[in-house]
């Protein structure tokens, strides 16, 4: 599979629809720095030309005659070097299966190029393999959250989310690729992850490994500082106890 940042990635496209893979093709050959190396129409002959062609991603649909597609990203799985893996589906309901198999993006048909251009960029930055790697160093690392936007569902790994933020009944999730507005609450999202968020204000949660230092200002106010000037929040008086006990429970030495 291409090591280079700046070759040509292969695109292997799996779905049983012929107008489905045609379309597929034609976004991609529309991007540059990309190519269709083949395509299959079921999930065997999908790990098939996995092997063959060794592309660098997989657009793969999920619903589909004989093996799956959640069935094949699975077997792919079982690989030393994986393509990364993007799916292509007319159902949203898989989403959290998607984080089984590390899916880089999750993309709902009719694929908008926008879409997957942002998919195949971002499978450019980190590969599965790379991926599973940091997984393996960080259970935390390697968990995802399924979003739901107006380009579909896509996935953000929690290690990204700086901080969340509630804006009357809408959280906008802070992350290291920008910002996206989901329809969690800041509870649910609290509740679900407790060692990734913690919470600093009634309105705002912070990932955890982004935390640098609790200050206090002239005035009172509490604010904590993030790592590699990445700002400041403000921390509620209710809330500055907790941060303080992070900091000491997890200051080195």
């Amino acid at each position: 599979m291409s090591t280079s940042a700046t070759a040509t990635r292969s695109i292997l496209i799996a779905d049983d629809e012929p107008l489905a893979r045609e379309r597929l093709r034609r976004l991609v050959e529309a991007l540059p720095g990309y190519r269709v190396c083949g395509e299959a129409a079921d999930g065997d002959t999908a790990l098939k030309q996995v092997a063959a062609l060794e592309p660098d991603v997989l657009l793969l649909d999920i619903r589909m005659p004989g093996m799956d597609g959640m069935e094949a990203a699975t077997q792919l799985e079982k690989l030393t070097n994986p393509p990364a893996l993007i799916f292509c589906t007319a159902y949203d309901h898989y989403a959290i299966q998607a984080f089984d198999v590390r899916a880089a993006a999750y993309l709902l048909k009719p694929v908008r190029r926008e879409a997957l251009a942002d998919a195949l960029a971002r499978t450019g930055r980190i590969n599965r393999v790379q991926l599973k790697t940091l997984t393996d160093l960080s259970e935390d690392d390697g968990e995802q959250i399924a979003v739901r936007t107006h380009r579909g569902t896509e996935l953000i790994d929690l290690a990204d989310i700086q901080h969340c933020e509630a804006d009357q009944k809408y959280v906008t999730l802070h992350h290291s690729h920008g910002e996206t507005v989901c329809d969690y609450t800041l509870k649910e999202l609290e509740t679900t992850y407790p060692r990734q968020l913690l919470r600093i204000h009634r309105h705002t949660l912070v990932g955890v490994r982004y935390i640098q230092a609790l200050k206090r200002t002239p005035d009172g106010q509490n604010l904590v500082v993030l790592r590699d000037n990445r700002g400041q929040l403000p921390v509620s008086r209710r809330h500055a106890s907790n941060v303080r006990q992070w900091l000491q429970e997890h200051r080195p030495g």
